[in-house]
């Protein structure tokens, strides 16, 4: 029998899903777009962390506009590949959003309960517009109606590690998108 530490350091077998390359030229054109969007506007980019820093980073460097990087933390998966059913959030912005142009940041849209309770969150302070950005979005895996206005890829209920997404905190070094294999 393994200890937890040892069964910790077990790394899941995982297939290329998206290349660099790929994401590359994929999060170039949602730049280009934002910045066509927010023209004349100076936006704040809300970052959830810890899945969204890869693609964040990326991201800012081609969206060609005076913006404002904040975060906030919110997670439902806190052992693995198993969904809590306790949202855990916190990180309120130290930069006021009322009236402001928010982008909340995503590396993946799964359930959508995440970013909907962010959402949420956010538009009580009355910003002059919220959009939601992701990196990856799973569509069947959605349990809330979202509406996505800056999505990278649409992928079935795959479960993706690298790019900054993890599995138990690892993978999010890779730096391209893989397919977990065997997440027991």
């Amino acid at each position: 029998m393994k200890s937890p530490q040892e069964e910790n350091l077990e790394l899941k077998p995982f297939e290329l899903l998206l290349d660099q390359t790929t994401i590359s030229r994929r999060i170039n054109a949602m730049g280009q777009q934002i910045t066509r969007d927010y023209k004349d506007k100076n936006p704040v980019l809300l970052g959830v962390l810890k899945g969204c820093i890869i693609f964040l980073a990326d991201l800012i460097r081609v969206v060609n506009l005076p913006l404002e990087i904040e975060f906030v933390s919110a997670t439902s998966y806190r052992h693995g590949a198993k969904r809590e059913e306790e949202l855990l959030f916190s990180g309120p912005s130290h930069i006021p959003l009322k009236g402001r142009h928010v982008l909340i940041v995503e590396g993946v849209v799964d359930s959508g309960r995440t970013v909907s309770t962010i959402l949420e969150q956010v538009r009580k302070v009355e910003p002059a517009s919220v959009e939601i950005v992701t990196l990856v979005d799973k569509p069947g895996s959605h349990r809330t109606e979202i509406d996505i206005a800056y999505k990278g890829f649409s992928i079935g209920n795959e479960f993706v590690i690298g790019f900054g997404l993890d599995n138990t905190q690892k993978y999010r070094n890779l730096p391209f998108i893989g397919k977990v294999i065997d997440i027991r």
